[in-house]
């Protein structure tokens, strides 16, 4: 093996010892003969007793009758060639397993071969045309190299079959996941799409992991790697400790490698080693049946690096995601803040508002960016003055005409962005005041007139601020505050969130408790 040595902005450190030759692989190439008689099958086994291809070899299955063979084909999903014969219980057994195998079990990637010994019954031209077999051979033709040559054609074609089949599994789940690439709950799903392409482009077994440390390099140990996307005997093993899930003798080799910041070859198996921009390592673990050539070094590189791209971006993306969030309930609290209010009025209101969200029935998407938005309900008091705003007395109405410009002065501040928190936001701010019964303001829309999240955010808004001290009043306790919403029910409040957010009273209670004042 050609050793590489690491220089600055190589992700890849290879071990400088030469790569040992791989052990076979235990799995067989499962072989299933179909034939009333007894000699077939011992003459077939006799022949191919010693047959290997790619590294593996025969797991022969024998059926002497139509009703054992359709049992086995039944209980069995992964058999890669079929040995056929045509004649048995009926003079057409073949032809109909064959019709079984391919339109009612939709089974298009087991290779079948006709064989036999009464041509007459199926002629050969017609059963090839007529009939999606891939063989079509007289008994008495099938000599020891004609079944070898036709078992290596047969299963040549079933493996790349397998190859074609994994592949387009792989792709459809890196589609799937890509249209949300950077949501940390479809990363995982991305990376098993990756893992699958490889292990497949590569002929490599389908067992395969790859993990990463939980912080930067500087803050973990050795047990900190936690597995973020598995495929074969890993896919049950995503969010484990990697020594929880590797066998002891792999993690003595992973650790190593970890220790050594290289990458490693085993008998059955490879480990890269790569560390992103940011400072956090990672680890891909891959199983083999065979020697991994320069090739497929080179991909493991190009694999490895676009890994450590994706995680950057991912990185960068959460950043700005978090400081988009930090804005929007800085500005809240800002505006909270003017009316002498406690800031953590608008967090409570935010979890309130994805509870309820929940709880009608959006999905979590859509209540998450409730709950992101909802701190922005009041922002236009920041265009209210001072003077009306922390007026501890009545307004005259007057003055409470100009507390109501709020709602339309907080949509004009939010409604040219093109985030769809922002988005959402300006509607709530504008329309959190509304009322069920159309008294409210600023437009006096009434009924489902009124947006879900305005109409959810007004429950949220209303419960907290009765169940806080003001500088207008003193705080509710909790029964006079259900009484209330009880009251207002179908007037101030949708009645079906209403309903919802009685039922939920100790849900909203908890979130109370774990935000105080």
């Amino acid at each position: 093996m050609t050793n590489m040595k690491k220089t600055k902005g190589d992700l890849l450190v290879f071990s400088e010892d030469n790569a040992p030759k791989r052990a076979e692989n235990a799995e067989k190439w499962k072989i299933l003969v179909v034939d009333d008689d007894q000699s077939v099958h011992t003459v077939t086994r006799m022949i191919l007793g010693d047959f290997s291809f790619q590294n593996r070899g025969l797991e022969i299955l024998s059926a002497y009758s139509d009703e054992e063979a359709y049992g086995l084909i039944r209980a069995t999903d992964d058999i890669a060639v079929v040995l056929l014969d045509v004649v048995m219980a009926r003079e057409d057994s073949g032809l109909r397993m064959v019709r079984f195998i391919r339109d009612e079990l939709q089974n298009k990637m087991t290779r079948i071969v006709l064989r036999t010994g009464q041509p007459g019954h199926a002629p050969e031209k017609r059963v090839i045309v007529d009939y999606d077999i891939n063989d079509y051979k007289l008994k008495t033709e099938l000599t020891a190299d004609k079944l070898f040559v036709t078992m290596v054609s047969a299963l040549r074609g079933y493996s790349d079959l397998l190859t074609i089949e994994y592949n387009r599994k792989g792709l459809e789940k890196i589609i799937e996941s890509s249209a949300d690439l950077f949501k940390p709950q479809s990363f995982g799903d991305f990376v098993s799409g990756v893992l699958i392409q490889m292990t497949s482009l590569m002929h490599l077994g389908h067992n395969a992991m790859y993990c990463r440390t939980s912080g930067l390099s500087a803050c973990k140990s050795e047990g900190s790697f936690f597995i973020e996307a598995g495929i074969g005997d890993f896919r049950g093993s995503v969010s484990k400790r990697i020594d929880e899930a590797l066998r002891p003798e792999i993690l003595e080799v992973v650790h190593e490698a970890i220790r050594e910041r290289k990458s490693v070859y085993l008998a059955k198996s490879f480990i890269a080693y790569f560390m992103g921009e940011g400072g956090r390592e990672n680890i891909i673990y891959m199983e083999s049946s065979s020697d991994i050539n320069e090739w497929d070094k080179n991909l493991i590189g190009i694999f490895c690096t676009n890994i450590s791209v994706a995680l950057d971006n991912m990185a960068l993306t959460q950043e700005l995601e978090s400081t988009q969030k930090e804005i929007i309930y800085t500005l809240g609290e800002v505006a909270e803040a003017r009316s002498r209010e406690t800031g953590h009025h608008v967090k409570r209101v935010a979890e309130y508002s994805k509870v309820l969200a929940l709880k009608c029935g959006l999905d979590e998407d859509e209540a998450e960016t409730i709950r992101l938005a909802s701190p922005m309900h009041d922002v236009g008091k920041l265009a209210i003055p001072d003077a009306i705003l922390n007026k501890p007395g009545p307004l005259t109405p007057d003055e409470f005409d100009v507390i109501k410009t709020h709602a339309r002065a907080g949509f004009d501040m939010l409604k040219n962005s093109n985030r769809e928190i922002m988005k959402v936001a300006a509607v709530i701010a504008l329309e959190h005041q509304e009322k069920w019964d159309g008294t409210g303001y600023p437009a006096g829309k009434k009924g489902t007139e009124i947006s879900m999240p305005g109409r959810i955010v007004a429950i949220a808004d209303v419960f907290d601020a009765l169940g806080c001290d003001r500088i207008y009043k003193k705080a509710w306790d909790t029964a006079e505050i259900l009484e209330y919403f009880r009251e207002q029910r179908g007037r101030h409040f949708d009645p079906a969130l209403t309903d919802i957010f009685i039922a939920s009273i100790d849900e909203i209670e908890a979130i109370r408790r774990t935000i105080p004042d």
